[in-house]
Parts: structure tokens; C-alpha cells; sequence
């Protein structure tokens, strides 16, 4: 399958995690669907070019889709591949979510030469994070350590760490398991207590929604397990508001697997960005009802001027 005679273009970031999904994404497909001719053109992203600024201050998530965006729009590439964790609520008109893979590991993880732990990182630690999310959250479990920004992709990070830069660094154990980085010494973070970002661990696959051909063959990558938890938590972000100025995370676990009838245990927080105000709950029900109740819950009990405050800074 070609358009007009070309092959369709998978448009990716140039990070060697963004190019490791891409290329699943495309070996997937090309797997169910022999005739299909992909190509992969890839971008540079507003994010990838800023690296001395936490993202909280320079835009939050759009930053890193919104030149692959921009390409599909103007028909300059068909369909993009993006970790969800980075995606804005909503999406730019005549575009949508019409894919969404099998989720990888949705955690986070510890990262350290020594093999640290939470409990047994030093006193006075230097922990190394982008994350508002994750900043807040490992100062809430261990207020003595010291978050410092730490930009750059998951390989620059890592070596940074190896430098002794750090004593540890906070990372995505989606990525390292993608990039084959297996043997680094880490823990694993509980869900529970260090609650994940909306998505993390799942791709999110962006096209035209009038692209109906490719979209016909682009279904087949989707999971119903990811698509129902992804769904649920990405309705409690779009209901919140939020951006990535404010600390926000959601984890949701399938309880029922009913094509006419899913359901989802959500968990979700909001927070001010110094951690001192802070709102969790846990809910149950269809993945879209969930994820609105839950953020209605939370705004209710007084996470909106939280969210007005900070989103407008």
C-alpha cells in the first residue's frame, strides 16, 4: 500500500528511543500487512532542542509532538509514533489517538550505580529528574534528598549518572526495557506510592482522522487492555485541565475485560508543584466515567485553584 504512488511516512523524533518505537511500530505493521511500503522521516522537536530549562517552564507536553503534528496535518507525513506520557489532552483539529499498542512496563524506576533503593539512598541524596511529577513524589518519600534537572535523552542521562553527577536518576522502565538497557542497577517504583504519569509505558499512534484506509490497517496494533487503562487516565488529565506545570499522575487497572462493559480501578493525584498541597483518591467504573469522576472528585475537593494557579504561569 502506497499513497499516491509513495510510501506512507511514519513521522518520529531522531532520540534513539523515539527511532527504537518508530521502527516497532513499523515492523508491526508491515508484519500484518506485507504490501505495506513505511518510511520514517524523522523531526526535531521544540523539546529535543531546549535541554537547559525543566519543561515545566518552557510548555510541558506539546513540546514534544507538535512538529510531528504540524507534518501530518500538511500532509508532509501520515501517522507519528509518541510515548502517550508526552501527549497534550487534546489533539489538533482533523487529528486523533487511532492506535494504541500493547503497554510496556507502566513504573518507574531507581536508577544508580550502587544500586540504591528509596530506603537506603544516602541522606542528602542528589536524585536527577525532569519530572515535576516525579520531583514532587520522591521528595514526598524522602524529603532529605536534593532533586536536581536532568534533561536530555534516557542514553545522556544514564551516562550522567555514570559520571557521579548523581546518586540517582528517576527513569521511565519502559524506555530502558526498549532500549535494551537491562543490566542497570535500579528499583523498581510502586505504582501505588509513586503513582505514574497518564500513559506512561503505552504508544500512542497520531494520524488524520479521515486517513480512512491507513486507519483500517492501523487497527490491528491496538490492545483493548491498554487502549480501556490509557483511556481512563487520559480522560482524568483531559477533565483535570492540567498541563505539566502542575504535578499530575494516573494509574488505572483492568478489572473487567467486557468489550460492552470494561471497567477500571483509577488512581490518580494532583498536586502544587513544591508538593505542599495535595489531593489522591481511587475510583471504579467504565474507563471514560472514572477518569472524569475521579478528576470532578478532586477538583471538588480543591485541586482547582491548584490547577488554575499554576497552569497559567
Amino acid at each position: 500500500m502506497t499513497i499516491e504512488g509513495r510510501p506512507i511516512v511514519l513521522a518520529s523524533r531522531k532520540s534513539d528511543l523515539a527511532l527504537t518505537q518508530s521502527n516497532w511500530v513499523r515492523a508491526a505493521l508491515i508484519k500484518h500487512h506485507p504490501d505495506l511500503e513505511i518510511k520514517i522521516e524523522t523531526f526535531v522537536t521544540r523539546g529535543d532542542q531546549i535541554l537547559d530549562v525543566a519543561l515545566a517552564k518552557v510548555g510541558g507536553k506539546g513540546l514534544f509532538v507538535k512538529e510531528l503534528e504540524l507534518a501530518i496535518s500538511e500532509g508532509r507525513a501520515d501517522f507519528a509514533v509518541h510515548s502517550m506520557k508526552d501527549m497534550p489532552a487534546e489533539f489538533p483539529d482533523g487529528l486523533g489517538l487511532v492506535a494504541v499498542p500493547v503497554r510496556h512496563a507502566p513504573y518507574d524506576v531507581l536508577v544508580s550505580r550502587e544500586g540504591y533503593t528509596l530506603e537506603t539512598l544516602p541522606e542528602g541524596a542528589v536524585v536527577g529528574t525532569s519530572s515535576l511529577r516525579r520531583s514532587v513524589l520522591i521528595k514526598r518519600l524522602r524529603p532529605d534528598v536534593t532533586v536536581r534537572m536532568l534533561r536530555g535523552n534516557v542514553p545522556t542521562r544514564v551516562r550522567r549518572l555514570m559520571e557521579g553527577v548523581f546518586h540517582a536518576i528517576i527513569l521511565a522502565e519502559a524506555g530502558l526495557s526498549r532500549l535494551g538497557m537491562v543490566d542497570l542497577r535500579r528499583e523498581p517504583l510502586d505504582v501505588n506510592t509513586f503513582i505514574p504519569a497518564v500513559g506512561q509505558g503505552a504508544l500512542a499512534i497520531e494520524a488524520r482522522l479521515d486517513d480512512r484506509p491507513l486507519l483500517e490497517r492501523l487497527d490491528v496494533l491496538n490492545d483493548s487492555a491498554t487502549l480501556w487503562t490509557t483511556a481512563a487516565e487520559r480522560a482524568f488529565l483531559r477533565q483535570l485541565g492540567g498541563s505539566c506545570q502542575v504535578p499530575i499522575g494516573a494509574h488505572a487497572t483492568l478489572l473487567a475485560a467486557d468489550p460492552e462493559a470494561p471497567r477500571v480501578l483509577l488512581h490518580g493525584f494532583v498536586a502544587s508543584p513544591d508538593g505542599s498541597v495535595w489531593f489522591e483518591d481511587k475510583i471504579e467504573g467504565s474507563p471514560e466515567e472514572a477518569g472524569v469522576a475521579l478528576a470532578k472528585r478532586l477538583l471538588d475537593r480543591g485541586a482547582r485553584p491548584v490547577i488554575a494557579t499554576w497552569s497559567d504561569t
